[in-house]
């Protein structure tokens, strides 16, 4: 885990083989309080109307948890599980004061994380998720004739994409890749991840909604969330003082051969 720099994982290793992406953009970080593209980072609470900087113009992209340091709460480990817990309280420019927390828990054969959005004040539309770079290959090679990791699901709808990148509020039936696209599962999310003769990871969570993309030759991405890119307008999930949003995946794996 690197909490100082937006409570990311870091790596994982798996039979040897490291799963996630290293360099500029690595591993996988949490997207909180808000997930994928906002559409001109604007949304609103009621009347009220906020304004986010706009880091990928002309939108906002994957919330301000990525770009802050977290704090650690606890860290515990154990021959069959480690768990560690860090936390950091929402601040400018997110414009409602309120706490998430970040819980990982990783045992021989699986990880879990689980992220948790309270207020310390008023309601607000929030979501959560996370955005891990799965390597396309395993130790950076790839078999003659092996086109590299295979993505596998079924989803109920995917939703179109405009040409701002952004859901136009049409679902239509599932396209075949390569993937900048957000998917509807209503049975909650399940993805695997196959690297033929190494490793199969599977990806699942309660929340309904997955972004995937494939559009990088060196790495993939398949982020479980708990609403669709924009969902702060289109589909807002309000935090309450009595109901906090949390949301988990786990990423379970087995070798293969």
């Amino acid at each position: 885990m690197d909490p100082r720099n937006g409570c990311r994982v870091a790596s994982l290793r798996v039979a040897g083989a490291e799963l996630l992406r290293a360099g500029e953009r690595y591993g996988c970080f949490p997207m909180v309080p808000f997930c994928s593209r906002l559409e001109r980072g604007e949304f609103r609470n009621g009347a009220v109307r906020h304004r986010l900087p706009a880091d990928a113009p002309p939108h906002a992209i994957h919330g301000t948890g990525r770009d802050t340091a977290w704090r650690t709460l606890r860290a515990a480990g154990a021959d069959d599980k480690a768990v560690a817990a860090f936390s950091y309280d929402l601040a400018d420019p997110w414009p409602y004061p309120g706490r998430v927390t970040q819980l990982v828990e990783l045992e021989p054969d699986k990880v879990t994380l689980t992220l948790a959005v309270e207020t310390a004040g008023d309601s607000f539309p929030a979501q959560a998720g996370w955005h891990p770079w799965f390597v396309r290959d395993l130790d950076g090679r790839r078999p003659p004739g092996d086109a590299g990791v295979r993505i596998d699901f079924s989803a109920a709808w995917q939703e179109e994409r405009g040409a701002d990148h952004l859901p136009t509020g049409k679902r239509i039936e599932p396209r075949p890749g390569p993937w900048d696209d957000c998917f509807g599962m209503p049975d909650g999310v399940e993805v695997t991840l196959t690297w033929p003769g190494r490793l199969e990871l599977t990806v699942t969570s309660r929340a309904e909604w997955v972004v995937v993309y494939d559009e990088q030759p060196e790495a993939v991405c398949v982020e479980p969330q708990s609403g669709p890119p924009n969902g702060l307008n289109t589909h807002p999930r309000l935090v309450t003082p009595i109901d906090p949003l949390e949301v988990s995946t786990t990423w379970a794996w087995r070798t293969l051969g």
